[in-house]
């Protein structure tokens, strides 16, 4: 019987084939209490899992290089992560605790731990780092494997999947850590579903770096779809069809293959500049979060780095901050690699909901409106300090533009501005070199947006963050699901916010440019285009499908339509004629 399930889809595309089912990764843990003289077998056996499962990622991580696999650079910075939290010290510490004072046994001081420090992703804003404790579960799992005994959840196609007949394969999973999924690089998997996830997962993470259509957060698949079952991923609508009838499988199938010649014929214009009907040239921006992702921001020709975030430097190290050596190599790596072209670097956007700062974390109620982004780097000057020091001396490989997150007042315009003087004094003092850099502000909150005149007086550039400035403008929390469906970048208070910064931006001759998950979603570009925005940073992934749509648009054209869908009541229906 032919039925639906909804999710969230992260990577467009059609994928057709049979269901491989992959068992939850959650194992069942022995709780029992050892003797005293126990302990240090017990932490031996937790250190020789550990040392095994930092063997294998390598060992995966170098097949990546070992078969050139340009494209899968997020997939290496993912295991980067891996590797990160298998020697996190907050981790281990707790873990020595729970075995020595406790004597617990090495698979449940293990686990305990985990709960433990899986409390402070729960309480994130930010749904990339937020989402990041399904990476610390994922290893925290394969170190339990090791101990128990148990083999890998993926194991290679067999008999009876699809493998012995040539059919394509879906791979459906509560979820997946991309360790697992690398083992299947070779296969003939199209697509991927998984019960949980969001749009910044590791499984969506990897999805779009494969380029294979996928929905996460598709809650019960993997209890619902049986082996072997025939099903359809529609990565474009976030939708898994399983036990399609014959017409469901003639009519995704004609549009799995439009989907293909659609690939190819964007493909070929990789090289072509981004200049509308009537001439105006547009920038097509990438958003990175590691060096590395500058590879696959360049093979779809985008023309620099819109955003830098530069969080994933500070997570996963339980409290200890990167110092100003390791910030520095990590950003004249993501320069040098643009080859010339321009990198936005925005100053790291954590705070003390994030596992930085365990000391203060209680002490807020509200995390989204507490000590974050900007708010904490002023808090905490030396951090602050130490981390402009690494992009200003990074400026002297290339361009280099300093992006401030979630600024509101004038006071902290002008303490950003006093603490950039100040470490270029500190680095002149040492003598070290640096370069000129550009500063903007993020414009992702309402206040922000609409004091938007006051920021152009006092930056070379602004950039929309839509992803947050709709969180706050609409007073939703975006990884609630419980209020998600709420969650519209076509509320016409948000493309009000959206219209009237681009304008004055315009109009005081500012850049300005979106770098949220608006300026990624092809539907919105005319509108964005009509409003006058004339640069766009994305995922790297969603470049082309922008461009063609740039490439077909005559702005002149746009323009009153565009305002007439940000004064409509109901822009969503104007926006679809």
């Amino acid at each position: 019987m032919t039925f639906t399930l909804h999710g969230q889809a992260v990577s467009r595309g059609v994928a057709i084939g049979r269901a491989v089912l992959v068992a939850s990764s959650r194992l069942d843990v022995a709780h029992y209490f050892i003797a005293p003289e126990q302990a240090e077998a017990e932490l031996a056996r937790l250190r020789r899992a550990r040392d095994a499962v930092i063997t294998e990622i390598e060992q995966l991580r170098a097949g990546l290089v070992h078969d050139g696999m340009e494209a899968h650079a997020e997939l290496a910075a993912l295991l980067e992560v891996h590797l990160m939290l298998l020697q996190d010290v907050q981790l281990q510490d707790g873990v020595k605790h729970w075995v020595r004072e406790r004597h617990y046994n090495a698979e449940w001081a293990l686990t305990t731990q985990f709960e433990q420090v899986a409390r402070q992703f729960d309480e994130m804003t930010d749904p990339y780092l937020r989402e990041r404790k399904a990476d610390l579960e994922q290893i925290v799992e394969r170190m339990l494997r090791v101990l128990q005994g148990v083999g890998s959840p993926v194991a290679a196609p067999t008999v009876g999947d699809g493998a012995t007949t040539g059919d394509p394969l879906v791979l459906i999973a509560h979820d997946l850590a991309p360790a697992d999924m690398l083992q299947f690089k070779h296969s003939v998997f199209a697509g991927f579903v998984t019960d949980v996830g969001g749009k910044t997962s590791h499984t969506a993470i990897v999805a779009r770096s494969m380029d294979i259509p996928a929905v996460v957060g598709a809650r019960n698949a993997s209890q619902l779809v049986q082996q072997d079952d025939w099903v359809i991923v529609d990565g474009d609508a976030g939708v898994l069809i399983v036990d399609p009838t014959p017409m469901l499988l003639a009519e995704y199938g004609y549009k799995q293959r439009q989907g293909v010649v659609e690939r190819e014929r964007l493909a070929r214009i990789k090289n072509t500049p981004a200049v509308t009907l009537d001439g105006q040239r547009i920038e097509l921006l990438a958003n990175i979060e590691q060096p590395e992702d500058t590879v696959p921001a360049l093979s779809v020709g985008a023309v620099g780095v819109g955003l830098f975030r530069t969080e994933f430097l500070f997570m996963g190290r339980g409290g200890r901050l990167p110092d100003e050596e390791e910030q520095y190599e990590a950003y004249r790596r993501a320069v040098e690699g643009m080859h010339g072209l321009p990198v936005t670097i925005r100053t790291v956007d954590v705070g003390a909901d994030k596992p930085l700062d365990h000391h203060r974390r209680d002490e807020h109620l509200n995390p989204a409106l507490g000590l974050r982004a900007i708010r904490w780097s002023l808090a905490e000057p030396a951090m602050f300090l130490t981390q402009l020091r690494a992009i200003l001396r990074a400026a002297a490989h290339g361009k280099v533009n300093i992006l401030f997150p979630m600024l509101a007042h004038l006071g902290e315009i002008r303490q950003v501005h006093a603490m950039l003087a100040q470490a270029r004094e500190q680095l002149d003092r040492r003598g070290a070199v640096y370069g000129p850099v550009r500063i903007g502000a993020m414009i992702e909150v309402p206040a922000a947006a609409l004091a938007v005149r006051l920021f152009v007086r006092h930056f070379d550039f602004l950039s929309i963050g839509t992803n947050d400035l709709i969180q706050y403008a609409l007073a939703i929390d975006r990884v609630d699901e419980s209020v998600t469906h709420l969650y519209d970048p076509l509320h016409p208070a948000v493309l009000r916010l959206v219209a009237d910064t681009i304008a004055a931006c315009v109009e005081a001759g500012k850049p300005v440019s979106v770098c949220g998950e608006m300026a990624g979603d092809a539907t919105m570009t005319r509108l964005l285009l009509g409003l006058g925005l004339r640069s766009f940073s994305m995922h790297p992934t969603q470049i082309l499908a922008v461009k063609q749509q740039v490439l077909r648009s005559d702005t002149r054209k746009l323009r009153a339509w565009a305002q007439q869908v940000v004064a409509s009541d109901e822009p969503a229906l104007l926006l679809a004629d």
